[in-house]
């Protein structure tokens, strides 16, 4: 989208404010200076919120095409969240894509065993990431509360501040997530010496985030269950 703009933007530059609704993805792309820079020599002036508009509404196109081909179960997340419905749990789901986006990616996940409760797409609330809505959304439409009995797992910078911003405590996933930004056959390709680094340095900025916990798989999610439940067992709150 950015190249056919006239602007050079790197998976670095785009992966940096992953999990916002991306019409604010794009326009805090668009802020960044190298970008900003370029946008300016190219178009004459800096950009402003009809070019944000302009663009989101070319992205949409752009992403409902991509979509399809990125639609693989993360491993672990079907039978994490059936430990998860073992232990009485409820789950919803948050995304900052917007309702058509969601869908596609609920019909893929159904076919592999993966149905939450209750999905919210940014497009159903005020504010997406960080704002808390889409959580609070969820836990409202689950009626769940209060929010210390809620946790939110999710593996971007938003998504731990989405968590905060609402009460929840917050587990952060490396390895498979943004923050790492390989593919699944990238990872279990790489070295270990060589992936070792990118996974820790994913677990730094998300620690730095204020996650609670940071985990390098989804499936280690469940015994920081029990974990939360001691503390929350000795007056602790999020």
């Amino acid at each position: 989208l950015f190249r056919r703009n006239g602007v050079e933007a790197t998976i670095a530059q785009a992966r940096e404010p992953m999990g916002m609704h991306k019409r604010d993805h794009i326009a805090t792309m668009l802020a960044m200076p190298d970008i900003a820079r370029q946008w300016a020599a190219e178009h004459g002036a800096p950009h402003s919120d009809e070019d944000v508009n302009t663009l989101f509404e070319a992205f949409i196109p752009l992403q409902l095409k991509a979509l399809p081909n990125f639609l693989d179960m993360i491993p672990g997340v079907v039978s994490t969240v059936d430990t998860m419905r073992g232990r009485g749990m409820k789950i919803g789901a948050t995304t900052g894509y917007n309702e058509e986006m969601m869908a596609l990616c609920q019909d893929a996940a159904t076919k592999e065993g993966y149905v939450p409760d209750v999905s919210i797409a940014v497009t159903q609330v005020p504010a997406g990431r960080p704002a808390p809505w889409m959580a609070v959304k969820a836990a409202m439409e689950l009626q769940i509360f209060p929010w210390e009995s809620i946790v939110k797992i999710g593996d971007t910078v938003t998504d731990v501040l989405e968590g905060l911003n609402a009460g929840m405590w917050t587990i952060a996933v490396t390895k498979s997530g943004n923050e790492v930004g390989l593919s699944r056959a990238a990872v279990e390709a790489m070295p270990d010496e060589q992936l070792a680094p990118l996974v820790e340095r994913a677990a730094i900025k998300l620690a730095q985030a204020g996650a609670h916990y940071v985990v390098e798989s989804v499936e280690d999610v469940p015994p920081l269950l029990d974990a939360i439940d001691a503390r929350l067992a000795r007056g602790e709150r999020p």
